[in-house]
């Protein structure tokens, strides 16, 4: 059986492609009373990705409000954040893709992120994809946006109290915090 915290705490919930991290993600947040508030980071590039998105909304219900936001994550943060309510931000790769699409650079957006966490009301689940894991790319802007999402990932897990890493739809505490079990 998994662990939450209770009351939940910024959480950082990472693995693979198709690990089960967005659904652990959401259990999360709605493991907590109050508001559940859903910042998503995707852009529609081809209707594959479309089809993620709607398979993404189809697992919400009513209860959950959405806020669509490529670029201005840290601002989207500090606008939505308030007593009572639980933030979700999936994902924070596709947040690294979309500021490299952009020319703006992720250390230092990421940076502000890290940065912002501790100043909001709210306690915030953000889901990544390791990407780490891989062979070396062999292009340059892969192994940038390899090496950008490592170094966010860095940030982001030495300043929040729980770390978990999805293998095969089962959450692995990486790093502790005071839990109970769900």
């Amino acid at each position: 059986m998994s662990q939450i915290p209770s009351p939940l705490t910024n959480s950082f919930v990472l693995g693979g492609a198709r690990s089960g991290k967005s659904g652990y993600a959401e259990q999360l947040v709605e493991s907590q009373p109050g508001d559940y508030l859903y910042i998503a980071t995707a852009r529609v590039w081809d209707s594959e990705m479309e089809d993620r998105i709607v398979e993404h909304k189809r697992r919400r219900d009513g209860r959950w409000s959405t806020y669509e936001e490529p670029l201005e994550l840290v601002q989207c943060l500090r606008t939505a954040a308030r007593p009572g309510a639980t933030i979700l931000v999936d994902c924070l790769t596709l947040w690294v893709t979309n500021l490299m699409m952009e020319g703006r650079d992720p250390d230092v957006e990421g940076a502000q992120l890290v940065a912002s966490l501790s100043e909001l009301e709210c306690p915030v689940v953000l889901v990544s994809n390791e990407v780490g894991l891989g062979i070396v790319p062999m292009d340059k802007m892969s192994r940038d946006f390899r090496d950008y999402a490592g170094r966010l990932h860095q940030r982001i897990a030495a300043a929040v109290p729980s770390v978990i890493f999805m293998v095969s739809g089962l959450p692995m505490q990486v790093k502790p915090a005071t839990a109970q079990s769900i």
